[in-house]
């Protein structure tokens, strides 16, 4: 049996690269992608502290996690095609559509 400290060790290191593809790349779609890995990482919290208490408790807010996730992707997604429809690129640095 894999002790809880290994899960929640892994997580900080899933969340800790996500947090970085965020703050460091510049690129909209690996910005979503870092994004949805820090989202993973606390999935696998909850997933290890819901085994770990005997509850299923984690196994719902995991769930409720994904739910937001795949609606955040959808959002997300469907505003970075309606900006390249505009100004043809996905850097964050070059998109100033909201200026005038």
């Amino acid at each position: 049996m894999v002790p809880l400290s290994h899960y929640l060790i892994l997580s900080a290191i899933l969340f800790t690269i996500g947090m970085m593809g965020v703050l460091i790349r510049r690129n909209v779609i690996i910005i979503f992608m870092s994004i949805e890995l820090m989202l993973n990482a606390v999935n696998l919290t909850f997933i290890a502290f819901s085994r770990f208490l005997n509850n299923l408790d984690g196994h719902i807010f995991a769930f409720m996690v994904m739910t937001v996730a795949a609606a955040e992707a959808a959002v997300g997604l469907a505003i970075v095609i309606s900006v390249f429809r505009n100004k043809p690129t996905v850097n964050v640095d070059e998109m100033n559509i909201m200026k005038w």
